[in-house]
Formats: C-alpha cells, structure tokens, sequence
C-alpha cells in the first residue's frame, strides 16, 4: 500500500506528486486502480441488489402507466425511489440507406428525415494512396486525446 491514504493524495497538489519517485508513483496509480476497481465491484453489487428490491413494483408502475420505458416514481419508506428504464432505439443501417435513397429519388432533402454522420477509420485513411488522401485532408481534422501512462515495475536481472 502507499504511504499516503486516497484523501492525502487528493490533497496533494500534481506537482508535489509528480516529484515522488517513480516507484511511489507506480505504487498510487496502482492503489488507485484497485480502488476504483473495487468501487465499481461494490456500485454493480448494490445496483443487483437495487433491480431485485424494486423491478417488479417499477414494472407494475409502468404497466399501470402504460408504458414499457421511461421513469415511475415510488416511496419505500422514506425514500424516494425513481426507477428509469431508458429507450434503447438500434436502427438497421442497411434498411435505412435504402430508404435514403428512396427519399433522394423522389426529389426529398434525406437530411430532413435522417441524421447522416460521415466518418473513415484512420486504418483505412492510412492506406490509401497520396492522391486520395489529398482529397480528403480538408475534411480531416486531427486532435490529440487524454494522455494516458501505463506504469509497470522493471524486471530486474536475476542471473
């Protein structure tokens, strides 16, 4: 474990972290991993926990309100319980491009009725030849992400 409890890390400013050594280092984003980890372990449990106490009554709600998604609300004692079901809408691609065209043919703007969104894998942008890719580097704009650092303890030669 490290020597400083997750509330003394938080309330050590980035540069002062950044002057511990690299095994210390090493060791914080570890802790830190194994409790985020665990954090996530402990919300899912009592989210299982949460679905087993109230998914009947919430789907008795929204039956009642004659509804298959969305949110009901309802008191167990002094709490108040918000069950939301959310909508999940999966659109087959293929029939909607067809459709697309059907709309363009009959003389229709499709981005009326159709939310189009244009993209190219950078794997396959990278392929491509000089000339094809100039055509598109207008239509390209590349920014950098988050950084991140993987640390990991050097194997030392045992010989």
């Amino acid at each position: 474990m490290s020597d400083l409890t997750p509330d003394q890390v938080l309330a050590t400013p980035a540069g002062e972290l950044a002057e511990r050594s690299s095994e210390s280092l090493f060791q914080l984003k570890n802790d830190a991993a194994d409790l985020l980890a665990a954090a996530k372990a402990i919300v899912e449990h009592v989210d299982r926990a949460l679905d087993l106490r109230y998914a009947q009554r919430a789907h008795q709600l929204r039956l009642a309100a004659g509804k298959d998604t969305g949110a009901v609300h309802f008191d167990d004692g002094h709490v108040r319980i918000t069950s939301d079901l959310p909508k999940k809408v999966a659109w087959e691609q293929a029939q909607l491009s067809v459709i697309a065209a059907r709309i363009a043919a009959a003389g229709d703007k499709v981005a009326d009725y159709i939310d189009t969104d244009y993209s190219i894998p950078e794997s396959r942008f990278n392929n491509w030849p000089p000339a094809l890719k100039e055509q598109f580097a207008q239509a390209r704009t590349v920014k950098p992400g988050k950084p991140s650092y993987r640390l990991a303890l050097a194997q030392e030669n045992q010989e």
